[in-house]
């Protein structure tokens, strides 16, 4: 959230929440507009700035499926089964339907129908702006020049935020520390966080790779992330203590963002006019490119 909300300072800046693509894997209605609103919440209390931003849900903006059938007629089904996120599923056995399996087109027409240039991204969702590179440069080349080419953008230094087992920080891996969770489930969670069998007194040499480490270099200026690791390399300093200073410095980190998300949740009624404007305006945009393809591809 912060790489992408931190760009509102640097330009245009568009952001919606993808209650489309939460239909691939999410079937109860009254949770996908919980969730919806969830998200809405989340980011506004982190600080995305509706006048500096447009902000919206993807499926107020009807533009975007008529472009991803535009894209996906374009699409090679390799460039699809090459997808990291789709082999990774296939691996573990899980159940897939054709959203899953094609939903990098509906994201290639996300960023594309905005003519974004920048798109801010985890390493493991870098592919998928390669995907949407290629996909639009198939239809520019089909068609002349259409779409903009967009360029992911990723911090290297928190390019993947490990979840509390190693892998990957993602809901579908259960694996998640909520930023606004409740206060006695987040503090077991993360005094719970496994650790290897070394004493307090032991050094830790490889205190960079511990997982409580590379989350305080999330939440504190580096020069206080710096003197945890280095405590923690040199002995004397436990784990246990290392992850009530963990869990101190992630409640205080989030504390105005909590009070900030409460107010929000009081007034739903802003919440919907904020996604509602935001939508308005992105379709002004939308609009004007989805012609553009519409008559490059001979439909008007």
């Amino acid at each position: 959230m912060l790489p992408a909300i931190d760009l509102q300072d640097e330009g245009e800046a568009y952001y919606f929440i993808a209650d489309y693509h939460s239909m691939t894997s999410i079937f109860d209605p009254l949770l996908r507009r919980q969730y919806t609103m969830g998200v809405a919440l989340d980011f506004l209390a982190c600080g995305l700035d509706p006048s500096k931003a447009t902000f919206f849900r993807q499926s107020d903006v009807p533009e975007v499926t008529e472009l991803t059938w535009l894209l996906t007629t374009v699409t090679p089904m390799g460039l699809l089964e090459r997808c990291h996120s789709y082999k990774d599923k296939l691996a573990r056995g899980l159940q897939f339907n054709h959203g899953l399996f094609a939903y990098p087109v509906l994201m290639a027409a996300d960023i594309l129908l905005y003519d974004s240039n920048v798109v801010p991204v985890g390493r493991d969702q870098k592919q998928h702006v390669e995907v949407t590179r290629d996909i639009a440069q198939k239809f520019n080349h089909l068609y002349g020049e259409t779409f903009v080419i967009p360029e992911p953008r990723i911090r290297e230094e928190v390019a993947v935020v490990p979840g509390v087992d190693g892998q990957k920080m993602s809901k579908s891996y259960d694996n998640t520390i909520e930023i606004f969770g409740e206060e006695k489930p987040t503090r077991k969670k993360i005094m719970g966080l496994l650790m290897d069998s070394r004493g307090v007194d032991e050094p830790k040499p490889d205190a960079e790779n511990n997982i409580a480490v590379q989350y305080l270099k999330l939440l504190l200026p580096p020069d206080q992330a710096r003197e945890e690791e280095e405590r923690l390399r040199a002995g004397g300093y436990g784990y246990g203590s290392l992850k009530k200073s963990l869990y101190e410095s992630y409640w205080e980190y989030f504390r105005p963002m909590r009070e900030r998300r409460a107010e929000l949740a009081a007034d739903p009624a802003y919440v919907n006019k904020v996604l509602a404007e935001g939508a308005e305006k992105a379709r002004e945009v939308a609009g004007v490119v989805l012609d553009r393809a519409l008559k490059a591809c001979g439909i008007r």
